[in-house]
């Protein structure tokens, strides 16, 4: 088998990663050697492989529903927003400049696209199958003739493509159809069908539709996947936190103790990788919840300040909102908070920030005794380590540099008293650390919380990624899905006016 897949979607959040993902975890389970790619993304939401490259962890999880090693070959171009208006680019695994998009749309953009199907050709030459993501809607005709990630990409392999929408926000039936006729027939040649996603319902009631949509258009629908709670696994952006939305949607297993945890997540401008929670919320008696406001510190058992595309706008941001004084009242008082990446860097003394924000030298928060020099190089790297007598694994994406100059040790940073730094992203994942951390946070808290001793995380992550499998194998029509893989787009697919303008 040689074959391939383009998933693209209505909209951007219509399910296009998880859908990825689903598909690529019941491929896999039949015995196919499959790998998903994505040949553009847009997030600051990303990890670490182990050649040293940075890829959306929307990549990275997806290749783990695969079961095979992540590589900077699944997402070659990797945009990391700054600003409302311009973003770093992140060439396989490796930043190569700041651009507008305007910049990036108006030239640099179509410079990747060699590089972008040289990827894909060296993934289709090793695996059996492809699942390619695509990004926004692939009817974004103000982007068409820069486009190297949704029909730029099929057009050039010969792709089918199967269109995602969600039908949870409504209006999926136009969706479908504008989709389709606002593209050129070139393009129109490549949608193959529809899968509805996050239905919830009588399908019987839907099947009307379906069917007109199938004589409006002459493409058939793949499958209706119902509405699914806790399967927000690894977005691109936004706050749907995958393990937290598990806890805060599902039925969830009573406290370990006689007390509940409650985590208060400072929601900093432009932050990144907030999966770090998700960890923390997989806990049975841990509550998280992403706050703005100073009096949402105030009952916090534990308070983090996460990782950040923009420390300095995200120390004054702090500031401004009375958190900077909240966290300062919190660490005088002994009360725990933790710091990751650019959240460590903030609570430091001192910023060198002549790379990111251009600002100069920024004062921190003084709640630890570091000084951060950003650096024009970054740091992506995959440590282990031990800390609080337990193994712990992480990775590190960062452009600041810290001078650690007092406390204790802790994993890269360093604690004092109750406030705990370290530039380690995932590092919550590891069972024996969390399970550690919260009991100091407990004792730090007094509370009476006991963490259970059996959770795993690794394992409820697997637990999705199957639950992501069997949506697929359940609510969609794989046999026509497999041969859609294996032959490529239909013969005889009706052009629907007006087509691209």
């Amino acid at each position: 088998m040689r074959g391939g897949l383009l998933v693209a979607g209505t909209t951007s959040d219509a399910g296009k990663s998880v859908v990825t993902a689903g598909i690529c975890r019941w491929l896999v389970r039949r015995g196919v050697k499959v790998a998903p790619f994505k040949g553009q993304n847009m997030s600051l939401n990303s990890f670490v492989t182990r050649e040293g490259a940075e890829i959306g962890r929307a990549q990275a999880m997806q290749a783990q529903a695969a079961r095979v090693e992540p590589t900077a070959l699944m997402n070659p171009v990797l945009l990391k927003p700054g600003s409302d208006r311009s973003s770093q680019v992140v060439l396989m695994g490796r930043p190569v400049g700041e651009l507008s998009a305007r910049g990036y749309h108006g030239g640099r953009q179509k410079e990747l696209f060699e590089p972008v199907l040289a990827c894909l050709e060296e993934l289709r030459g090793t695996y059996d199958a492809v699942i390619c993501e695509g990004a926004g809607s692939p009817a974004e005709i103000n982007l068409r003739r820069t486009d190297i990630v949704n029909m730029g990409i099929a057009r050039a392999a010969r792709l089918p493509v199967l269109v995602v929408g969600d039908i949870d926000r409504g209006g999926v039936f136009a969706q479908f159809f504008g989709t389709t006729a606002l593209l050129a027939p070139e393009d129109q040649e490549l949608i193959a069908g529809y899968l509805v996603n996050k239905f919830r319902g009588d399908v019987t009631l839907l099947e009307p539709g379906l069917d007109m949509l199938h004589g409006l258009t002459g493409r058939r629908t793949f499958g209706v996947l119902p509405y699914a709670h806790g399967l927000g696994i690894d977005e691109e952006d936004g706050l749907r936190v995958s393990m937290r939305g598990a806890v805060r949607e599902s039925v969830v297993a009573p406290p370990v103790g006689e007390d509940v945890l409650r985590v208060a997540v400072c929601a900093v401008p432009l932050m990144s990788n907030f999966t770090d929670v998700d960890a923390l919320a997989a806990e049975p008696g841990v509550v998280v919840r992403f706050v703005d406001r100073a009096e949402e510190l105030v009952d916090a058992d534990l308070v983090i300040v996460p990782g950040t595309r923009g420390t300095v706008r995200a120390l004054a941001w702090l500031r401004e909102r009375g958190l900077a004084d909240a966290l300062a009242r919190r660490a005088a008082e002994g009360r725990p908070v933790l710091g990751i990446c650019g959240g460590f860097q903030a609570l430091g003394e001192r910023i060198e920030d002549e790379v990111e924000s251009k600002a100069g030298t920024v004062d921190g928060l003084g709640l630890l005794p570091v000084r951060v020099r950003f650096a024009a190089g970054k740091t992506l790297a995959r440590p282990v380590g031990e800390a609080l007598g337990e193994r712990v694994e992480g990775y590190e994406i960062h452009h600041g540099v810290a001078e650690v100059l007092g406390g204790a040790p802790f994993l890269d940073g360093c604690r004092v008293g109750a406030v705990w730094g370290t530039h380690w992203h995932g590092s919550l994942e590891s069972d024996g650390f969390r399970r550690a951390f919260l009991r100091e946070v407990a004792a730090g808290a007094s509370r009476r919380f006991v963490p259970a001793p059996d959770t795993s995380f690794g394992a409820l992550r697997e637990e999705q990624l199957d639950r992501l499998g069997d949506l697929i194998e359940e609510h969609a029509d794989t046999d026509a899905l497999l041969r859609l893989i294996e032959t490529g787009p239909p013969a005889g697919l009706p052009f629907i006016p007006p087509g691209a303008p």
